[in-house]
């Protein structure tokens, strides 16, 4: 099956609202388990960045698994970052996270470079994906760890169905629409490790659940 692209931001306040909404507590676990496992030394301070934070569920979980390290959540969807804002707010995380509202590419970023970057599904809302490579190498430090989840593109639509019912099921109209949406215009491994070979990031690839691929390493 052909990448079927989507719009790159989620602006709408009622796709926001659900998304914020949402039940993620299995994929957003996952990824912070799978980002600790492959990067079982971090240092125990730095400062990181989460490209793509959206309403910030992520950025916030992470922050608590790392409490010495402060947080620039980036996103280009002002609708998502109000949510993630007031969320902020609620979990007094607001000395070490800052969220920031910004489009790749982007010439400048508050606190780059960084120590540490991450990333949850933002690859495939890109028309063009080296722009998240190409933002990983302009902001990280040499050397600098980065962890990357996002889904993986079904062999069919009939898959795609399949996994959005499995999955999200119980969830709004709309959420399981944007949901199969991303998976027709997500990225295949393979074509994930062909960006990093033009990219020359030294990340390795694999698959982790059957929906979504990491990629992992130092810079």
């Amino acid at each position: 099956m052909e990448r079927v692209p989507e719009p790159e931001l989620m602006n709408e306040e009622e796709q926001a609202r659900a998304y914020a909404e949402a039940d993620f507590e299995a994929p957003h676990s996952a990824f912070v388990d799978l980002l600790l496992r492959h990067l079982p030394q971090l240092p125990e301070s730095g400062v990181a960045v989460d490209l793509g934070c959206g309403p910030g569920d992520i950025t916030f979980r992470v922050a608590r698994a790392l409490p010495g390290w402060t947080i620039i959540g980036v996103d280009g969807a002002a609708a998502m970052l109000l949510h993630g804002q007031e969320d902020l707010m609620r979990q007094s995380l607001s000395e070490r996270v800052r969220l920031v509202h910004a489009h790749l590419p982007v010439n400048a970023l508050p606190a780059a470079p960084f120590d540490f970057l991450f990333s949850n599904s933002l690859l495939h809302h890109l028309a063009e994906p080296m722009v998240l490579w190409e933002t990983i190498r302009t902001f990280g430090k040499p050397g600098a760890p980065v962890f990357i989840m996002d889904l993986a593109r079904p062999e069919s639509r009939e898959e795609a169905r399949r996994l959005v019912e499995e999955h999200s099921g119980g969830e709004p109209p709309i959420l399981k629409k944007d949901f199969h949406n991303s998976l027709l215009a997500a990225y295949r491994v393979e074509e994930v490790e062909e960006q990093l070979r033009r990219s020359g990031l030294p990340l390795e690839v694999e698959t982790v659940s059957d929906r979504h691929w990491i990629a992992h390493g130092r810079i």
